[in-house]
């Protein structure tokens, strides 16, 4: 008996511990690790989550973009560093959609992960570069078809969720269109743009001046109902893929192991920044939707959007070179 009240006077003392530790946190700078090149949708965004961080908890949250392996670099670093909260990963659906297509990687996301928060989702624009015989999805499917294997589309790498669009644009269209994988989402939208490559998805905020410049055609968007931002462009549904759907989400991941109190600290804060009024309306220009929920919310949401692209990832037979 004596034992277990210690015990629990010992568990007691630590929960007492970690709380103390959430009320300084953070007491210096944080860092968040992006595993994706300079300038796609996860830096943009975890550059302005960091900024707003950093003025709300008065600590520097410096950005450190480790792009490779299909965000398995930057990502293997957060989770074998020290699980107090200083070091923590801007995520994406590339993370879901890898613990299916890269089975042998060096970690496993939900046991080596500790869940923070959704950041935001957006959905796709899929384009094609100007000279593209095409003005609406219906033609380029036509186009696809009588081609097969001549046409190809642009991605940030595999696993990321361009190429996932792009795969399950392919699988539901019953089109054989090859993917060209670049090293982030410039290269890949300068290769479009060029006109090396023929068409891609990408997110609707970074692409959508291209398309209203007249250098891209926009075909279709990737959501369930048509976009603020691009109104008069019609959904891939409605154009010519009954029932598909396809976005990119953004969150936030800390190390396993890490202390409840100083996730949750991470996830208040960020919820407070996503849901700012003015930022709302902000993103929403652009066509990104705060996602901000619980930390155990964001758990179920991670297990269940990795089940879907499980099934597409076995369905098709997809591999990683």
């Amino acid at each position: 008996m004596i034992r277990v009240i210690r015990g629990a006077a010992a568990a007691l003392c630590l929960l007492a511990g970690f709380g103390a530790w959430a009320q300084t946190f953070p007491a210096r700078p944080v860092k968040i690790v992006v595993p994706f090149a300079v300038g796609g949708s996860a830096d943009v965004y975890a550059r302005f989550v960091g900024a707003k961080l950093q003025d709300a908890l008065g600590q520097p949250f410096v950005i450190e973009n480790r792009p490779g392996g299909g965000a398995v670099v930057g990502t293997d670093a957060v989770a074998k560093s020290p699980a107090d909260g200083y070091t923590i990963l801007m995520m994406s659906n590339t993370h879901t959609v890898n613990e299916t297509l890269i089975p042998k990687k060096p970690y496993d996301l939900m046991r080596d992960l500790a869940p923070i928060t959704g950041v935001n989702y957006q959905d796709l624009l899929l384009v094609v570069g100007a000279d593209v015989k095409a003005s609406n999805l219906r033609e380029f499917i036509a186009l696809a078809k009588a081609q097969p294997g001549k046409l190809n589309y642009a991605s940030s790498g595999p696993g990321t969720p361009y190429h996932m669009a792009g795969e399950l644009f392919k699988y539901m269209a019953g089109v054989d269109i090859v993917h060209i994988p670049h090293k982030g989402s410039d290269q890949a939208r300068a290769a479009v743009l060029g006109g090396q490559v023929d068409m891609m998805f990408d997110a609707i905020s970074t692409i959508v001046s291209h398309t209203r410049s007249g250098k891209l055609k926009a075909l279709a968007t990737t959501g369930k109902t048509r976009s603020a931002v691009t109104p008069d462009v019609p959904t891939a549904a409605e154009a010519g893929v009954p029932g598909y759907e396809a976005t990119i989400w953004l969150g936030l991941m800390a190390p396993a192991g890490t202390p409840m109190p100083i996730l949750e600290k991470l996830n208040l804060e960020t919820n407070k920044v996503i849901n700012a009024p003015e930022v709302k309306e902000n993103w929403l220009k652009q066509g990104a939707v705060p996602m901000g929920m619980p930390v155990d919310q964001f758990g179920r949401f991670l297990r269940e959007d990795a089940q879907k692209w499980a099934k597409l990832v076995k369905d098709t037979g997809m591999k990683v070179d």
